[in-house]
Parts: structure tokens; sequence; C-alpha cells
């Protein structure tokens, strides 16, 4: 079995961000040779998020507005008592996930219809990273 572990780099504009980051990632098992196994990629960060789904427009926002719903920015979470402020984006990290595998079939991301990868920020503005593992023969 091979192994290729790869990093990607983000430092967001906003406080909250979602980027499509399939390409990086085909990118990555590409140079990597591997045809059949997984992929796995991770955010290294409690305050950010990897998930898999429609990159609509609609639906990013729709995913940001239930977050913000589910996980409020301000409100005074026992977290703060720390002197923090990010309570909800660690909140939000954990509704949507720190990583995801993706097989690998023929050398390709095995996604269904529609399906891609995405790095979530919620607590954005400074540099953060997500490991991508590829694992197979």
């Amino acid at each position: 079995m091979k192994f290729l572990t790869e990093y990607l780099t983000f430092n967001t504009q906003r406080h909250r961000e979602y980027v499509n980051i399939t390409g990086d990632v085909e990118e990555i098992l590409r140079r990597s040779g591997i045809r059949e196994g997984m992929i796995l990629v991770s955010a290294m960060h409690i305050t950010a998020g990897v998930y898999v789904n429609d990159a609509e427009s609609g639906l990013i926002e729709d995913i940001d507005e239930m977050l913000d719903r589910l996980a409020p920015q301000g409100p005074d979470y026992h977290h703060h008592r720390t002197g923090e402020d990010n309570g909800d984006s660690h909140l939000k990290s954990l509704l949507c996930h720190h990583e995801v595998i993706v097989p690998v079939t023929e050398g390709q991301l095995d996604f269904g219809p529609w399906q891609q990868i995405y790095y979530a920020e919620f607590d954005g503005k400074r540099r953060k990273r997500v490991v991508v593992k590829v694992m197979g023969e």
C-alpha cells in the first residue's frame, strides 16, 4: 500500500467562509499515482470543518444559515469565560464535522452526482491547514 500526505493552507478573508477544495484534492490524488483506495481530508483546527455536498450557491447559504441558527454568534457561551469569543465557531465545527473520507476508484474521486469537497472556516482571517492523506494502490 502507498501513502501520500500533503497540506492545504488557508487564510480566509472573512470570519466565515466556505471554500470548494475539490480541485486541490483531485490534484493531490493525481500526484499520488494511487488508482484504488481512499483519501482523507481533515481540518487541523477546532474552528474549521470539511464536508461533502453540492456546490450550489443557494445550498451553501442554507448551510451557513442553519449553522448560525444552531450555534449563533454572540451568546454567552461557557467557553467565553476563558477569555475567548469564538464558542459558536467550535460548535459549528462540531455540527459540520472536521473530516471526510472519499473512495478512490480508477484514479478518480468516486463521488455521487454533484458531490464536492468543501473547507468550512468558522473563525477565519488567520492561517489554518487541512491535511490530505491518500492511501491505496
